[in-house]
């Protein structure tokens, strides 16, 4: 961890894991327990499998609960099952979450993929935070692309905001950069903006892996939490007029406006506000998925 901490990654790492207590705790049985007991909230599952989207909530869902026959059915014919966000209802991946983020200062969420022996749920995307894959059971097959867009964010460059259906024959035809077999006990760090593809190539073995997507703090993060400082001015909280916004007038006060945050910006004692942005990266959360 010290070596992450100190260099981000921008090319994919498979680590062996030495086994720990999250090997013992997270199993595929705890995991397979979890998905097909019908006690898992509906709006965080999805079911997926290549080439067909995501399959509407009410195939597995029953009185507008989640149904686990109708679950395990599914998988039965080759569905993957996604589990969302999992720091919000395992105690245990809770506190692994919220380690990950005192230690590095990125929020977090976690999901698992239970996919049968020789499917798919996704196909080709890319992932606008760092993937950290940890692999339970089974081995999953990664075929990965360098970064067709740099550096995505959630509401700048995501896979499918942007996606453009030649892509694919255009990956398939260059061939992938690597190809990983992620087996169980191994971890795969999968940096923002990699293209992946990845499937279960063994026609006898199902995978079931987590990832850990990690919302890594940008500069554009401080810009915000700078600007949100100037809501105590308030110059910042006055009305602007109606007439000018939709008349000629609405250029001046912008103009206004990108004056007076630069004025904003440049009395902020900076070394005061640095223990209010480390605490904030620490404790809050983002998970919007």
């Amino acid at each position: 961890m010290a070596e992450l901490l100190g260099a981000w990654p921008d090319e994919p790492r498979v680590y062996d894991r030495a086994k720990t207590a999250f090997d013992e705790t997270v199993t595929e049985g705890f995991l397979s327990d979890y998905a097909f007991a019908g006690c898992v909230p509906a709006p965080e599952i999805a079911v997926m499998k290549a080439p067909a989207p995501s399959l509407h909530p009410n195939s597995y869902m029953t009185d507008g609960r989640t149904d686990a026959a109708k679950l395990r059915k599914l998988y039965g014919t080759g569905h993957t099952i996604r589990l969302g966000n999992l720091q919000r209802v395992i105690p245990y991946i809770a506190a692994l979450s919220q380690g990950i983020q005192q230690e590095t200062g990125f929020s977090n969420y976690v999901h698992a993929f239970l996919t049968p022996a020789g499917e798919q749920g996704l196909r080709h995307h890319w992932d606008q935070q760092m993937a950290v894959i940890v692999q339970v059971a089974g081995t999953k097959r990664w075929p990965l692309w360098r970064p067709t867009v740099e550096a995505p964010m959630r509401e700048y460059l995501e896979s499918w905001r942007v996606w453009q259906p030649h892509r694919v024959p255009a990956w398939e035809a260059a061939g992938p950069e690597v190809v990983i077999d992620l087996r169980a006990g191994q971890s795969l760090l999968l940096p923002r903006g990699w293209v992946h593809n990845p499937h279960v190539a063994d026609e006898s073995e199902h995978s079931v892996h987590l990832t850990f997507a990690i919302r890594e703090r940008t500069p554009l993060w401080l810009a915000e939490k700078l600007v949100a400082e100037a809501i105590k001015d308030p110059a910042f909280r006055r009305v602007i007029q109606p007439r000018d916004i939709t008349g000629p007038a609405l250029a001046d006060r912008v103009q206004e406006a990108r004056q007076a945050l630069c004025e904003h910006l440049g009395k902020l004692d900076l070394d005061s506000l640095a223990p209010a942005l480390r605490e904030a990266a620490k404790t809050e959360l983002e998970y919007r998925t």
